[in-house]
């Protein structure tokens, strides 16, 4: 990835599409569990954030990822800020309709089923295990990637990951024996845990 990020950091536009399509599933994927569904505009702000930056990124090719997650997650914490200091506004009813989605509603409920019940689960991790989970089985960032992310130490992130994905292994297999996980979320569960 370091000949891609020097080419975007020199105004190479296809590297820096390139460096989005790499970076940008894993990112949305922990900002959902982050914000819920303002992810998507959170990590527009991300983008549009690491655009203006990345001339003056200095880091290896392997950081980039992390960097942009970095910057997800401090966009992630002002959103939640500005949230908290303003209230939620109600919509009327007649309204509804004109905020309908262009995209087929349908085909965005079954391709967000797994992703979404599996970020409902690592949600109910806590925090710190969650954030580790995220960052390294969602995201992809080694430990000491995820570390310099949540300001921590690797060692910490490892073992926050580690119990974070034995908590969830057990709530798995609790769930699968009385019934309650759809199968495809069991086996994707299993894949990240036996890592």
């Amino acid at each position: 990835m370091a000949p891609v990020v020097r080419a975007a950091c020199g105004g190479d536009d296809d590297a820096f599409r390139a460096l989005y399509h790499a970076v940008q599933p894993g990112l949305l994927r922990y900002l959902r569990a982050l914000v819920g569904q303002d992810a998507e505009d959170v990590a527009s702000e991300a983008w549009l954030q690491i655009a203006r930056d990345l001339r003056s990124y200095r880091g290896e090719g392997g950081g980039f990822r992390a960097w942009a997650v970095s910057i997800g997650r401090h966009r992630a914490l002002d959103h939640l800020r500005r949230q908290a200091r303003r209230p939620a506004e109600s919509v009327a009813v007649e309204q509804l309709a004109l905020l309908a989605d262009a995209q087929d509603t349908a085909t965005l409920a079954v391709d967000a089923v797994g992703t979404d019940a599996a970020i409902a689960l690592i949600a109910t991790l806590p925090r710190d295990q969650a954030e580790a989970v995220l960052l390294r089985v969602v995201v992809g960032l080694d430990a000491g990637a995820a570390a310099a992310v949540l300001g921590k130490r690797a060692g910490a992130v490892r073992t926050a990951a580690h119990r974070g994905l034995r908590r969830l292994a057990g709530q798995l297999a609790e769930e699968r024996s009385a019934g309650t996980v759809p199968g495809r979320l069991v086996r994707g569960a299993q894949f990240g845990v036996t890592r």
